[in-house]
């Protein structure tokens, strides 16, 4: 739960290892040798790569994750699981970058100080003016770090309308295709060719080597890449913060897709209604079942419950100190996701 909640404060300026034992075919998508169709540099190669914010000193570091196909949720034996991780079925992903870690104050208070607003007239102004311009943070009701930590930590209470608009700005400043990744881009990325409950194995006791969870973090948030990465390289894929993800979220969405041939980067679009959209990973608050690869979590109005502002805040969580968000790249994105953007407004409910 939070820890306070304070009178409104006005904006404040505030890798890659190879898994030996895959439980998934590795088939090849371009093998990161297509060209990027996003605007920015056409890499020879996938390879890893350090982006610094533009204007900035600030820097992030990408991963590159290669094609393949695998399969996504968890049998029914797995200890821990839920109905919404069913039925299992194939899923094949194309080449994509993953940000190292989540993404930190140090980058989003460059966005905030960008293009903060003190009121949400002003967004409307904008975008009044320009259909295609980006739109920023109105103040915060409470301390938005509520207590975790500021530098170094991972970003946290953010919505998911501003972890994709946060997305939208950064791709604009760099050139390059960022966005959230899909929950099945996610889950592909963080079981790095693995099938166990966890990419480590199935023993919930190695999950210290790995995360901050219930069970080590002391009730908060630690500075992001201090536990071990997972085998391709990404750090915090479970623990700290959840992590938002690109699709709206529907229970019985594995259910529409076939188990005897791979479905090509599924994904759930996201709508003009706030909630329920996906989280994945599980934070500091969770015990080690709600932190296993194939966990989904579906957000929803209590996140938002004390918030007092008519209408409620479009860019801050109130009750949802555990959720934060990585970015993505896709080597060549899908016709489908092309230019999407967030279509939640103060009139969504």
């Amino acid at each position: 739960m939070p820890r306070f909640l304070q009178v409104p404060l006005g904006w404040w300026v505030v890798s890659a290892g190879v898994a030996c034992a895959l439980s998934v075919a590795l088939v090849p998508s371009g093998g990161g040798q297509a060209a990027a169709k996003d605007g920015g540099p056409k890499p020879a190669s996938q390879k890893a790569y350090t982006e610094t914010v533009p204007g900035s000193q600030v820097k992030f570091d990408m991963v590159p994750i290669p094609g393949g196909t695998f399969t996504m949720g968890s049998p029914k034996t797995e200890q821990g699981r839920s109905a919404d991780e069913g039925p299992q079925h194939p899923v094949t992903i194309q080449p994509f970058w993953m940000g190292k870690t989540e993404v930190t104050w140090d980058e989003y208070d460059i966005y905030r100080k960008e293009e903060a607003v003190e009121e949400p007239k002003q967004n409307d102004d904008r975008l009044k003016a320009n259909a295609d311009a980006i739109t920023g943070p109105t103040p915060p009701y409470a301390d938005e770090t509520f207590g975790h930590g500021r530098e170094g930590h991972p970003v946290l209470c953010i919505t998911h309308h501003a972890a994709m608009e946060y997305c939208r700005w950064l791709a604009r400043k760099t050139g390059k295709a960022y966005r959230l990744p899909t929950e099945a881009e996610w889950e592909y990325a963080c079981r790095a060719g693995t099938k166990t409950a966890y990419f480590f194995g199935d023993d919930p006791k190695k999950l210290d080597d790995y995360a901050w969870y219930a069970g080590n973090a002391e009730d908060q948030t630690h500075p992001v890449g201090q536990k071990k990465p997972n085998p391709w390289g990404l750090y915090d894929m479970y623990g700290n913060v959840a992590e938002w993800c690109l699709d709206s979220y529907k229970k019985d969405f594995y259910a529409e897709f076939p188990a005897d041939k791979p479905t090509l980067e599924p994904v759930l679009l996201p709508t003009a209604t706030r909630f329920p959209n996906v989280a994945r990973g599980g934070s500091w608050a969770d015990e080690a079942a709600r932190c296993r690869s194939a966990t989904r979590r579906a957000s929803d109005k209590n996140w938002i419950k004390r918030d007092p502002q008519r209408p409620q805040s479009i860019w801050w969580l109130t009750d949802a100190e555990f959720v934060g968000f990585r970015v993505m790249r896709p080597v060549e994105e899908l016709p489908k996701l092309k230019g999407l953007r967030s279509k939640v407004t103060l009139e969504s409910k």
